[in-house]
């Protein structure tokens, strides 16, 4: 993509109402403009780092067994009357009527609607058990929403269900959740830690969120140092084996945020070289409630000895908009965003420092052509702009990798290769520059 035609809004300046790092620069990268409130309107830059999340965790949930589908955003009133949450959900949940004075609401989550859809359709425990996704904009009226996506009123959201026999089963679909969440957040270069949590509104009596570790997190964290170090991604995962192995080794060590923390019993549990304390981020909630909505609502199953028993739900949720304002949160420096590769809008930005010099545009044009005929995305900064402002943009929105061409270096057959995240810079022969890209961009 040529930046002279990108719709790429930068600013230099700090908007007043950004108060943590992640609006800051979502804001300053023109990655998002705010439409009111809390809600926002994703423009393209903001948009390809969205897109490449929601992939990811597609692709880990469809490699645990999970089914995607896709629910609506406007759900009946009448079927959060069934499960008795209608009145208590609160505030947050933004109800309307329709045209024919029927009671309606804005979706701020599916249990309801994802229990309907099965019982409807499953009867025998011989069709059990399943696990169903979608991933869908959703709306929760935030009292007063604040710091972009990390807490708006709308966001995109990926949320599964699993459905089974009984609780022995409901642990098997639980623990690929739990597993299959680890190998989400590791995809996207982020270290997660699973933490015994509150059920809250969703209800239920087993549960764990998933903190990313970031010095401006919300919340302050305790863990054992076995789970900073951890390389999830070291074995490949067999979904269909018994994954109680693996939950057991991130429930067995001392993990707890502030709000359950008990500072004698982490001292106790914890030997003192092996303590972490750091600031934290949830992006993932992961709960088994039994039969809250499967009894009221009568999604029953026939089983083996002829009973008619409701099914035992469970519910899982990634913050995916949420996401890409906790991974800028975890991952920045002073002059901007540092993208991990695997969600980088782009994976390299080609710089030319003398645009109109006939040298720097052939050398320019014949790279992002050969780049882009090995399948790597670039954003190629044509712009009439002087070196500095080409520089401090690119630091900006944080690509992985920046080659710059500029007429001394084409005088000596170099260019210079910088990797954002360690601010190593290179002069290298063309040649010598491509080989390195073929090698680490994604």
């Amino acid at each position: 993509m040529r930046l002279s035609r990108y719709l790429l809004p930068t600013m230099k300046e700090t908007p007043a109402e950004a108060q943590i790092v992640s609006h800051r620069y979502m804001l300053r990268a023109g990655m998002i403009r705010q439409a009111s409130a809390g809600v926002y309107s994703w423009l393209p830059l903001g948009y390809r780092v969205l897109k490449k999340i929601e992939q990811i965790v597609r692709e880990e949930q469809d490699r645990a067994g999970c089914q995607e589908m896709l629910m609506p955003t406007i759900q009946p009133a009448d079927l959060w009357r069934e499960s008795g949450r209608y009145d208590d959900y609160g505030k947050e949940m933004l109800r309307i009527r329709d045209r024919h004075d029927r009671d309606m609401l804005y979706g701020p989550t599916n249990e309801e609607l994802i229990t309907d859809i099965f019982r409807s359709s499953v009867r025998s425990y011989r069709d059990l058990p399943k696990l169903l996704y979608h991933i869908q904009w959703k709306f929760r009226d935030e009292v007063r929403p604040r710091f972009g996506v990390m807490r708006g009123r709308e966001f995109l959201m990926k949320d599964s269900y699993s459905f089974d026999v009984d609780f022995e089963a409901s642990k098997v679909a639980y623990r690929k959740m739990f597993v299959s969440y680890l190998r989400t957040f590791a995809r996207m270069g982020l270290r997660a830690i699973p933490m015994e949590a509150e059920t809250g509104p969703i209800g239920g009596n087993l549960s764990h969120e998933f903190i990313i570790l970031a010095d401006t997190g919300e919340s302050e964290v305790f863990c054992h140092r076995d789970y900073v170090e951890y390389d999830v991604l070291a074995d490949d995962v067999d979904y269909n084996a018994d994954l109680s192995g693996i939950v057991d080794f991130w429930t067995s060590k001392y993990a707890r945020t502030d709000e359950l923390h008990d500072q004698a019993a982490f001292e106790a549990e914890v030997p003192e070289d092996r303590r972490v304390t750091r600031r934290g981020i949830e992006v993932g909630h992961i709960f088994y409630f039994s039969t809250k909505y499967s009894d009221p609502m009568g999604a029953r199953v026939t089983t083996a000895d002829g009973q008619d028993m409701p099914v035992h739900m469970g519910s899982y949720g990634i913050g995916v908009s949420r996401l890409v304002g906790a991974i800028i949160e975890a991952s920045h420096d002073e002059a901007g965003i540092i993208w991990p590769e695997p969600v980088a809008p782009f994976d390299i930005g080609l710089i030319n420092l003398k645009v109109g010099d006939p040298d720097c545009d052939k050398a320019c044009e014949d790279l992002y052509n050969q780049l882009q005929a090995a399948h790597k995305t670039v954003l190629y900064d044509d712009r009439d702009e002087r070196p500095g402002a080409k520089f401090a943009d690119m630091d900006l929105i944080g690509l992985p990798w920046q080659l710059i061409i500029g007429p001394r270096g084409l005088q000596r057959h170099v260019v210079e290769l910088k990797r954002r995240d360690t601010g190593e810079r290179e002069e290298l022969s063309i040649g010598s520059a491509l080989a390195r890209l073929w090698a680490y961009a994604t």
